[in-house]
């Protein structure tokens, strides 16, 4: 087996492969290859998206809509504090529901930052629920999964539309992006001008917003079940950095639902 020497920093590695044997001569002769190192591209942009801690969706059996965290949830929110708090955030821009702001708040006091709403976070509308019993939620939602893919587009009665929702995250992505100076340069491949180009953003929403948020900028066709397309935990980090690519960038997804600091036990979906 090759065994790996490290260069000076940033320079140039070599795996040294066991010697050949000529067999006619005998004569060891070391083989060596240079293998070159991939460089770390300068980021000109990284997008970072928390999920919102525990929600107490029931309370005494009944509905919560816009609910506030259960005391597992401001736990979770604390442990993001502390993953978090040693970063450097241009912008953190929050929600304008309870479960996300509570989730922030933490982060934003040790910070010294003031919270910053910006309403198009916002996650898909439930129906008028509040104060009915849980199992009216229960049955709707069983009634959505039984439904065929295309049906799903309609999502829960007397709620808002997936596709209404769809449409209004990816309106609100691109024009959050395009008042920092970020633009799709093309239709069908997502490359993106980036004008000023270095900042880090903090958001903290949802499910379905960071899900479809991140999908619009990779470029992903949008399905109706996008809150179950990539799984993210509660209080959970996945970062977004650009890449340049030609004279534009791309967005890559380096890092998705990231809960290594919370214990085990307190880890929900």
């Amino acid at each position: 087996m090759a065994r790996t020497v490290s260069g000076d920093v940033g320079g140039p590695r070599r795996a040294v492969e066991p010697a050949m044997v000529v067999a006619s001569q005998r004569v060891r002769v070391p083989a060596l290859r240079a293998i070159h190192t991939r460089t770390v591209p300068s980021i000109a942009m990284e997008i970072v998206l928390v999920r919102h801690g525990q929600p107490e969706w029931v309370k005494g059996g009944l509905n919560v809509v816009d609910p506030p965290l259960t005391d597992l949830g401001h736990r979770q929110a604390e442990r993001l504090a502390d993953a978090l708090e040693g970063e450097t955030f241009d912008e953190i821009l929050v929600s304008p529901l309870n479960r996300a702001r509570q989730t922030a708040a933490p982060l934003l006091s040790r910070l010294g930052r003031q919270e910053v709403i910006a309403p198009w976070l916002e996650e898909i509308r439930d129906p008028g629920w509040a104060g009915t019993p849980v199992e009216k939620a229960e049955q709707a939602y069983a009634e959505l999964r039984q439904r065929s893919p295309v049906e799903r587009w309609h999502g829960l009665q007397d709620g808002e539309s997936v596709r209404s929702f769809v449409d209004r995250i990816h309106l609100g992505v691109e024009m959050f992006l395009a008042e920092r100076g970020i633009r799709r340069r093309d239709d069908e491949l997502p490359v993106w001008e980036i004008d000023a180009p270095g900042k880090r953003i903090l958001l903290v929403a949802h499910a379905g917003t960071n899900t479809v948020s991140i999908g619009y900028m990779l470029g992903l066709m949008p399905t109706p079940w996008e809150f179950d397309r990539f799984v993210l935990m509660h209080t959970s980090i996945s970062r977004l950095e650009s890449m340049r690519v030609g004279d534009v960038h791309s967005f890559n997804l380096v890092k998705l639902s990231d809960v290594e600091h919370l214990s085990s036990g307190e880890r929900t979906r």
